[in-house]
């Protein structure tokens, strides 16, 4: 039996019927751009989010890019964020010309030491954007505190995190903004890129939008330079029937992950993710810690078990980043990248499919 890392034809197979249907009826209305699909979309999310305002964008990358735009981050500022993560959040801070810099992460977590956070603060630390990788909260209350303490904005990259909580409150709560990809493979995909941005400051929340729209406010009167971020009435329609099932899907990988845990419990060479007692995760991917990782994941390919890894490389090393500080300057998110695997997770994957995996992975680390 092989086993897909991930199959997104399954979850089209349950649904299909019901996301026709929504495409339909954007195709028929022909209110492609915006209209009550990305509306009723936005209110759903800021509701279940907790925040007074969300707005569709075209990608998480750029949601976290007019976060920051909004926020008047520029050449001179820096930003504080993990070398360990997707390239995006990076990215966005190059773009506008401010200068990233990094905090290691916990070997536990995956995700930015909040304890070190505090020493990588200076006189030009503007941000700091957290990122709740693989689903797992960061510790967001000992980031506010730094935060605050210093008037420091937070952008929230709850990309891989959707209904994720920390101590009881959704992740994307906490921060200035907080912002979501749809990219299809994420707990709530669509069918091509998409993303939010939360956010509860009314004078924030509107500058978002006119920089969705290329600073025009009103129409064809710009008060600045933006870009042409809007979320796609398609893609809002799809998500809209998608996010009625997205409390069971998360239940889904949550039992998988159990499973997972239970299984790999005894097995020193497998180090399963942590999820602290004051966090709910909902495991956008399930990755592990092995020994030997890259004869691991030869090793499960040989027998079709699907895998991948998420990250080869951190962003400190990365060359469009020019970095003065390369290898050695952040041990755990290099170790990390040498030993993590990635293992299949999506809610459709099937009991039997399940314990393949692991049959699968306890032999080869066996060897």
């Amino acid at each position: 039996m092989s086993v897909p890392f991930f199959d997104l034809t399954r979850q089209y197979e349950a649904i299909g019927d019901d996301i026709d249907g929504a495409v339909a009826d954007v195709l028929t209305s022909q209110q492609c751009i915006g209209g009550p699909h990305v509306k009723a979309l936005e209110e759903r999310l800021a509701e279940r989010v907790g925040c007074a305002h969300a707005v569709g964008v075209s990608s998480g990358t750029d949601a976290l890019l007019v976060s920051l735009m909004a926020l008047d981050i520029g050449p001179g500022d820096e930003v504080i964020t993990t070398p360990f993560t997707f390239f995006s959040p990076v990215g966005s801070i190059l773009r506008l010309g401010a200068r990233p810099v990094f905090v290691d992460i916990r070997p536990d977590t995956f995700n930015l030491d909040a304890e070190a956070l505090r020493e990588a603060i200076t006189s030009d630390t503007r941000a700091i954007v957290p990122v709740h990788l693989f689903g797992h909260p960061c510790d967001m209350t000992a980031i506010m505190e730094v935060a605050e303490s210093k008037d420091i904005a937070i952008v929230e990259d709850m990309a891989q995190a959707i209904d994720a909580r920390h101590a009881g409150r959704p992740v994307g709560s906490f921060g200035d903004t907080g912002c979501v990809s749809f990219f299809p493979t994420k707990n709530l995909g669509a069918a091509g890129d998409g993303g939010m941005v939360f956010c509860d400051d009314d004078g924030l929340a509107r500058r978002i939008r006119r920089l969705c729209r290329h600073g025009a406010q009103p129409k064809y009167h710009h008060l600045e330079a933006g870009g042409n971020f809007r979320l796609d009435a398609i893609q809002a329609a799809i998500l809209g029937v998608k996010l009625e099932h997205l409390q069971q899907w998360n239940e889904r990988r949550r039992e998988h992950a159990e499973f997972y845990h239970r299984v790999f419990a005894d097995r020193e060479s497998i180090v399963t993710p942590r999820v602290r007692s004051e966090n709910q995760s909902v495991f956008n991917q399930y990755t592990v810690r092995v020994e030997g990782r890259d004869a691991v994941q030869a090793g499960l390919k040989k027998r079709n078990i699907g895998s991948n890894i998420y990250y080869p490389e951190p962003l400190h090393t990365q060359p469009a980043l020019n970095e003065e500080r390369g290898h050695g300057a952040f041990p755990e998110a290099e170790r990390a990248c040498r030993e993590v695997l990635s293992l299949p997770i999506f809610p459709e994957l099937s009991p039997d499919e399940r314990r393949r995996v692991c049959d699968a992975v306890l032999e080869v680390t066996s060897r």
